[in-house]
């Protein structure tokens, strides 16, 4: 694994860890009304944290992108999944919490899992697919899941609901990243020519702009520890299938190095799940009565 890539993938982890905590410190007091809206982002253009973690959000995905131009999406996606362990330091920094029995099997667990995934599976470059017909399918699979559960999100807003965009959120990230790298190799081959005259950059934006709203939405009605883990678990699992599907990334397939993939992409959702929901994460502020004045709505 190249050094380079390494610290490219962690330092962007590290930028948007750290961007989701500012994003969410300032959602969860923008008006209810702005559910799944793009209002929402409007009115938080407004909040300097907001914005402050919008810069390092965006940072991150530079960072991620020239990571992705530079290594497999199916080494650099598992390493972009620590950006949770990076939320956790800044939300503990806030809240004073240690880090206790749950917080170092979770750092364990997700460590442990994306070294795992690494090791066994030794990620490499392969001939990428060029048949549509297997892009499109998988781009549209994964992007239909994420608007079945944006729709149910949608009408349980107050339980589930922040959970299921922050997974479709994910969902579409992952899918970004693709042609994140996509977009990366067109720049590569021709320029700004051959970019510009792809559908893949319009793609990045149009999903980068509606995760945004999908995951604003669910840090603006719930807890960081009910979106976060969702969000962060479905990023690097999407992103993964597409660089197998179509991308042209090659796994180790025989079977012992399968069962260890397997087991450390388990450990990753486990370590995810766990940091997630260490009391250290920022809880809400008034949210009974932004929940009670929702269901008047």
């Amino acid at each position: 694994m190249s050094v380079l890539v390494l610290l490219l993938a962690v330092s962007a982890a590290c930028c948007v860890g750290f961007g989701f905590v500012l994003q969410q410190n300032a959602a969860q007091n923008a008006p209810l009304g702005d559910f799944l809206s793009f209002r929402l982002l409007l009115d938080l253009m407004r909040v300097p944290r907001w914005l402050g973690g919008i810069a390092l959000m965006v940072a991150g995905m530079a960072l991620g992108a020239i990571a992705l131009g530079k290594g497999e999406i199916s080494l650099v996606e598992p390493l972009l999944a620590t950006n949770l362990l990076f939320a956790l330091a800044l939300s503990r920094h806030q809240t004073r919490q240690p880090l206790g029995r749950q917080g170092w099997t979770g750092l364990a667990l997700l460590a442990g899992g994306v070294s795992a995934f690494i090791l066994a599976g030794e990620p490499h470059a392969g001939h990428a697919v060029t048949d549509p017909v297997r892009h499109w399918l998988i781009i549209g699979a994964t992007l239909g899941a994420a608007m079945v559960l944006t729709t149910y999100g949608k009408r349980s807003r107050l339980s589930w609901g922040p959970v299921l965009l922050a997974t479709a959120a994910g969902l579409l990230y992952g899918v970004q990243d693709a042609l994140t790298r996509v977009s990366g190799t067109r720049f590569a081959a021709g320029g700004f020519t051959e970019l510009l005259t792809g559908w893949q950059p319009y793609g990045v934006l149009a999903l980068g702009v509606t995760g945004l709203v999908l995951v604003q939405s669910a840090f603006e009605t719930a807890p960081l520890r009910m979106s976060l883990p969702a969000l962060t678990a479905a990023q690097p699992l999407a992103g993964i299938l597409c660089g197998v599907g179509f991308l042209g990334d090659r796994l180790r397939t025989d079977t012992g190095a399968l069962a260890w993939e397997a087991a450390g992409l388990a450990a990753i959702v486990a370590g995810i799940v766990l940091l997630g929901l260490h009391p250290a994460m920022p809880r809400g502020a008034g949210r009974t009565e932004r929940a009670r004045d929702l269901q008047r709505r």
